[in-house]
């Protein structure tokens, strides 16, 4: 190999390399008021995804796609994929998508369409998956719901829902992120029964930082 002939190639692995090094990952986070960031003091830099984008850093672009009262099924009261949010999420170009959807869907008015969760909820997964940017897909289980709960909310409901959401994430091959577990202990960090405060959304953004930095994002 010549002077000028590994002069070209060192040129282009440099090249290749800044491009690989600029190259942004996003982070579509797909939810219900929790995700938007309610009951934090504020939502554009204390909700959890707005955290989650500070603990990531700056290869990792992470959006907010939260939609107060939404219900992962199709026949609750206010059906995600109706949202606009919705569209806006599968317009986004992710490279991974964290959908935490199911406290809504607890209250009686909505579970009792509960036959209909893990067909649409794969229904939601699957459109996320067959984006052309094929992103990693990761299922969250709802944060827990202390005492009675509110608003209708209550943790019978999720507790339901928790191994169907496991479940769909093996059918589909998506990701699971325990979002329950970190907070069961912890009611003082959902003041209201249903929506974590700010140090409470930190640690729903620290449980998803680690899930999403121990698998390999496209």
């Amino acid at each position: 190999m010549n002077r000028t002939t590994l002069s070209t190639l060192c040129v282009l692995l440099l090249s290749a390399w800044s491009f690989a090094a600029e190259k942004q990952i996003r982070v579509a986070c797909v939810g219900d008021s929790i995700t938007h960031g309610s009951g934090t003091k504020d939502i554009k830099t204390d909700a959890y995804p707005a955290q989650l984008g500070k603990m990531l850093g700056d290869q990792w672009v992470v959006e907010n796609f939260g939609v107060g009262g939404a219900t992962l099924l199709n026949h609750g009261d206010k059906p995600y994929q109706t949202q606009k949010a919705f569209k806006a999420a599968l317009d986004s170009k992710p490279d991974v998508v964290v959908i935490m959807l199911g406290t809504n869907d607890s209250k009686p008015k909505n579970w009792k369409f509960k036959d209909e969760f893990v067909a649409d909820y794969k229904d939601m997964v699957e459109q996320f998956e067959k984006l052309p940017s094929h992103p990693q897909v990761f299922v969250c289980l709802p944060p827990p719901v202390p005492g009675e709960g509110n608003y209708g909310i209550n943790e019978a409901g999720v507790e339901e829902e928790m191994p169907m959401i496991k479940q769909i994430a093996r059918d589909e091959h998506a990701k699971v992120i325990d979002n329950f577990t970190p907070l069961k202990d912890s009611p003082q960090l959902l003041p209201d029964r249903v929506h974590p405060n700010t140090e409470g959304a930190a640690v729903l953004a620290k449980t998803v930082e680690q899930a999403l930095k121990g698998t390999e994002a496209k």
